[in-house]
């Protein structure tokens, strides 16, 4: 029998594990260094990014990687086949990632007093970091959120550009079922930013 290309292995292993990977654990498991696991885990993602009509996306996430269906995708998978956050939690998880880092009060203002629910929910399930500033306090995504949302970074910056990427080009908020819309707003300093706000529930 043919021996069985480092790449496809890589592809199995991932798909099977069903979780986040770092370069040792797939040096281990399969007997390969890590360079040869490196150059083979990038042609993976493009080989896998090539492919026409195709679900799935390879990313890595804080030097781990993982395969996962592509946002875009999953808005129109069946419920059934998705482990997602409650409608209630996605609003808040969103609105976080998109102004981050979120001053706990200014979410307070725009969802009420639930929100300091929503942010102990979102923060025992490892999705958000609370961290004190002054007499509130700033909230920020975490590794797991990144891991949930399909997003290939972990640096919040990066998350934040990302998560208004999506928001804006893909039709997330289409998807989320969460009454979340755009506004532009004039900053202090005469300028314009976009504003993702939360619109009044049914």
């Amino acid at each position: 029998m043919s021996e069985v290309p480092l790449e496809t292995l890589l592809e199995a292993t991932l798909f099977s594990a069903g979780r986040s990977m770092n370069m040792n654990e797939l040096s281990e498991q399969l007997g390969y260094d890590d360079e040869e696991i490196t150059e083979a885990m990038t042609n993976l993602q493009a080989t896998v990014k090539r492919r026409r009509g195709g679900g799935l996306q390879v990313v890595e996430i804080g030097g781990k990687w993982a395969m996962e269906v592509k946002p875009i995708i999953a808005n129109h998978l069946p419920k059934e086949t998705k482990s997602e956050l409650a409608p209630k939690l996605l609003k808040a998880a969103a609105l976080i990632a998109y102004h981050q880092p979120m001053p706990q009060s200014r979410l307070v203002e725009l969802l009420g007093q639930r929100a300091y629910d929503h942010i102990r929910e979102l923060a025992q399930a490892g999705l958000i970091g609370r961290r004190r500033d002054g007499n509130t306090r700033r909230l920020t995504t975490t590794r797991r959120f990144s891991e949930m949302f399909g997003c290939p970074h972990t640096d919040r910056k990066k998350v934040k550009a990302w998560f208004r990427e999506m928001v804006v080009s893909s039709g997330m908020l289409d998807g989320m079922e969460s009454k979340l819309a755009l506004r532009d707003e004039t900053d202090s300093d005469g300028g314009t930013q976009t504003i993702l706000e939360l619109g009044e529930d049914e």
